[in-house]
């Protein structure tokens, strides 16, 4: 069990891409908005608040230089996992998949207890996901939807082809929110589930569930 639940963690490592802090200046087809998914709007001052929510745990932590000089390009990292957010959740949707409140606090009860506690836990969040306190449980919730997508799909996550199929699910859900990015923030890529081309060095698999890129756990 702890073995499945670390390759969970795994395929889930945060999918984070760097920019530059951009202004509250949107393109000229959604002014305010840093991407339209769905028809919904993401608002810049919406990525723009994580961000700072992040840059404020971090200068609480006796590392914060180092914390924030590795995560110098919040706004994008934020915008990536909100759009990815509202992918899985099209994608769950589609397979019929729910995610209970019960869940989201077993799987970080479970995670909190892997870490050694609370206070290490929510390090741990901040340093290798660039995730806020009250961030986390968001965080937590797709580490439980995203092994129920599989498991609906009869796929199994650490093997290639059960990354392919979960892939291709995203994929079908990408292309259907028909994803609209603010330029000053890049474009995104409904096959490599990732805005531009940056990658962190700590992202792992969530950005290769394409067909062409299938990577073990």
């Amino acid at each position: 069990m702890h073995r499945r639940r670390r390759t969970a963690l795994t395929v889930l490592a945060a999918t984070l891409v760097a920019a530059p802090l951009l202004s509250a200046c949107g393109n000229q087809a959604h002014p305010g908005a840093a991407a339209v998914v769905g028809g919904e709007r993401i608002e810049v001052s919406a990525v723009q608040d994580r961000a700072a929510e992040v840059r404020s745990a971090q200068e609480t932590s006796p590392q914060a230089a180092q914390l924030v000089n590795k995560s110098g390009q919040l706004n994008r990292a934020k915008l990536h996992g909100l759009i990815f957010g509202r992918i899985l959740d099209r994608a769950a949707e589609d397979a019929g998949v729910t995610v209970s409140r019960k869940e989201i606090q077993e799987m970080r009860q479970a995670s909190r207890a892997q870490q050694g506690g609370e206070e290490q836990f929510e390090a741990m969040m901040l340093q290798q996901r660039w995730v806020a306190p009250d961030q986390i449980d968001a965080d937590m919730r797709q580490e439980v939807q995203l092994p129920k997508l599989a498991r609906a799909l009869g796929a199994d996550l650490g093997t290639p082809a059960g990354q392919q199929v979960v892939g291709e699910a995203l994929t079908k859900a990408s292309k259907a929110l028909d994803i609209d990015v603010n330029p000053r923030f890049g474009t995104w890529d409904d096959q490599k589930m990732q805005l531009g081309n940056y990658s962190a060095p700590w992202i792992t698999q969530r950005t290769k569930f394409t067909p062409e890129q299938p990577t073990g756990a």
